[in-house]
């Protein structure tokens, strides 16, 4: 969604903030024209630094005919950790959407994770996102979050 674009937020819809560390759930309890985001469910991930949860040297393979060696890339633990976080939301979507009688879904979320979510999310979720905000605001209070979406 481009900076020029209008949507509007329905009652009851839910917004998910999120990034690859920390996910909020937002319901609309407002109305489209002034919505009132209220926290419904937090998501944490334990995920520590690459450094913490692999010490070993990447491996060494072999060439099939000779004697050439070359060096495997390390594992990127965190990436890992992320897009399992990744999928977590999406479980989380996924039961919201069964369960609930959600009229659409908000996520915003970093570029990276906004593109990990839509490989996740299965088609009864997709079939209700309303809007796709690339912006990171995790880290803000929800009546930021508020003034973001209606600016946007």
């Amino acid at each position: 969604m481009t900076k020029t674009e209008f949507f509007r937020i329905p009652h009851n819809a839910c917004v998910i903030v999120g990034d690859g560390r920390k996910a909020l759930f937002l319901r609309n309890e407002g109305t489209q024209i002034a919505p009132r985001l209220k926290t419904e469910q937090v998501l944490l991930n334990a995920n520590p630094p690459t450094r913490e949860q692999g010490s070993d040297q990447p491996g060494r393979s072999f060439a099939s005919v000779g004697a050439r060696r070359s060096a495997m890339e390390q594992t990127d633990w965190q990436e890992i950790g992320e897009q399992r976080f990744a999928r977590t939301i999406a479980d989380a979507l996924e039961n919201l959407a069964r369960d609930r009688d959600i009229p659409g879904f908000v996520i915003v979320a970093p570029p990276r994770t906004l593109a990990e979510l839509r490989r996740v999310i299965n088609s009864s979720v997709k079939d209700r996102v309303i809007a796709e905000i690339d912006k990171d605001l995790t880290g803000h209070p929800v009546g930021d979050i508020e003034r973001h979406l209606t600016a946007a």
